[in-house]
């Protein structure tokens, strides 16, 4: 029997209350730190208790053009009082501009809308199976996709399968095969594992769940010729690096290449809604055919007209250029910190990451002091802070943020 009734916390919701009633009725599946946000607006968010925090997560990217900016919240307000849903069982009159304008900024021929992440990367492991079977001629229930080690692309069954996390696969199995795994930033290890059945190779352009891991310089520019000379696709997982988080609008731009499968989300909607797109050329994503793959909710009227504002103000506010400017301020103070813990500062743009030594006594607790200093940051694994504020960040709150990580580290 629970010891907690709820009919405790009708009167009196502060922060300890309303996380035990998480505790009471939610699945454990997440392990936040103990501040409940209830506003956000710009790069700052308060809790229940009325304190303010710099908000260094930006969900973890979705988030980049700040916490409720004005101009996404009209055009969700605006839509949402005319057209929310209609399925793909008839059109509207959102879509195709949602379809024009991202192929325009972006250089793509296609688009398949999608609502999470997660679905994108499922709907590219869609894509290039059948595009294997239907244009390469690789025999039918043969096709292998090549992927990095310490990868983070999703949650679902299939995506888990193929991860190296312990955490993210144990007893989640049985999984599907058809993956290879190759150490993240080896092209040479990349080479070896390409071989007739591969129909593709599926890549972060930086690895953020594994601790911002950014690959040697030429390792993409490599996989974009072995995906040529070898007749595979090339997916890049830009779910957290695009859209203006590394300092380009997509971090493929930083070797120079293009991806044939490009995948979006996160800050497509600017913290919103949940939208994500499969970028394609053309040739890629016209395996598809009605029947074959779809989503009720991918596509709507609200997430398009939302997406099309927030990619505006992405653009026209000069956010990611903002972005590359100010990430490079704070990389360069982060980097002058000269605490003991620190093993190494690692990022570009604003997606920055510092690692500590192992006895330390972990990030967890350094994120729990930067919390107490008005700052939000979060560990991933044990010894690693991200670092990702939004892409509006000043020259003053860049500097602010450094003195904190220098307070909390010391």
């Amino acid at each position: 029997m629970n010891d907690i009734d709820p009919m405790d916390f009708r009167h009196r919701p502060g922060s300890a209350d309303l996380i035990a009633l998480e505790g009471l009725y939610g699945a454990k599946n997440y392990k936040p730190l103990d501040v409940v946000l209830t506003r956000g607006q710009g790069v700052f968010v308060w809790d229940v208790d009325g304190n303010r925090y710099l908000d260094c997560l930006s969900a973890y990217s979705a988030v980049n053009q700040g916490h409720c900016h004005p101009k996404i919240l009209a055009a969700m307000v605006e839509q949402a009082g005319r057209l929310t849903l209609t399925s793909r069982a008839f059109r509207n009159d959102q879509l195709a501009p949602f379809y024009e304008e991202l192929c325009a900024l972006t250089g793509s021929h296609k688009v398949l809308p999608m609502n999470s992440g997660a679905e994108a990367v499922e709907s590219a492991i869609k894509v290039a199976r059948k595009w294997g079977y239907e244009v390469k001629g690789v025999p039918d229930g043969q096709a292998e996709i090549v992927v990095a080690a310490d990868n983070f692309h999703g949650r679902t069954v299939a995506i888990v399968g193929f991860s190296t996390d312990p955490t993210s696969r144990g007893h989640f199995g049985p999984f599907a095969p058809g993956f290879r795994t190759v150490p993240y930033g080896d092209a040479a290890a990349l080479e070896a594992a390409i071989g007739p059945n591969t129909v593709a190779v599926l890549l972060e352009p930086i690895q953020g769940e594994a601790g911002v891991i950014i690959p040697p310089p030429g390792y993409l520019k490599r996989a974009r010729e072995l995906c040529t000379e070898k007749n595979a696709i090339l997916i890049l997982d830009e779910i957290q690096t695009g859209l203006g988080r590394t300092g380009k609008l997509l971090a493929e731009a930083h070797e120079g290449i293009e991806a044939d499968l490009t995948l979006i989300g996160k800050a497509l909607s600017g913290g919103f809604y949940p939208v994500s797109a499969v970028l394609s050329n053309s040739e890629v994503m016209d395996v598809l055919h009605p029947g074959e793959h779809g989503s009720t909710f991918g596509g709507n009227p609200l997430a398009c007209a939302v997406a099309r504002a927030a990619l505006r103000v992405l653009t026209d506010e000069g956010m990611i250029e903002n972005a590359a400017r100010i990430g490079a301020r704070l990389h360069a103070s982060l980097e002058s910190i000269r605490a003991d813990s620190v093993k190494a500062v690692r990022g570009r743009g604003l997606m920055l990451a510092v690692e500590l030594h192992p006895e330390a006594g972990g990030a967890r607790r350094v994120c729990e002091g930067l919390q107490a200093r008005g700052l939000l940051a979060k560990e991933t694994h044990a010894n690693t802070i991200r670092i990702a504020p939004p892409l509006i960040l000043t020259d003053h709150q860049a500097d602010w943020i450094a003195e904190q990580f220098e307070a909390a580290l010391r």
